[in-house]
């Protein structure tokens, strides 16, 4: 797994909120910063890919960490 620049926190949220917080903190971004979204819920694992994928950023991959999934994305 690659290291990343910018990590937030979306621990015990559920959707869309883990998507909706990553949005915003990419649009406060650089092109190519990598952003780690920590989460537990399980549906980010295909909203986030989902998500990148209509706006543009490149979804590097998922890493479970116990009950939480760190979710990285390129800003594009």
């Amino acid at each position: 797994m690659m290291a990343w620049d910018i990590e937030i926190d979306c621990e015990g949220l559920l959707c869309p909120l883990p998507v909706l917080r990553a949005r915003k903190r990419l649009l406060s971004l650089a092109p190519g910063t990598v952003l780690c979204v920590r989460a537990t819920d399980a549906m980010a694992r295909i909203d986030l890919p989902h998500f990148c994928a209509e706006a543009g950023h490149d979804y590097v991959g998922a890493q479970d960490e116990g009950p939480v999934t760190l979710h990285l994305i390129r800003r594009g």
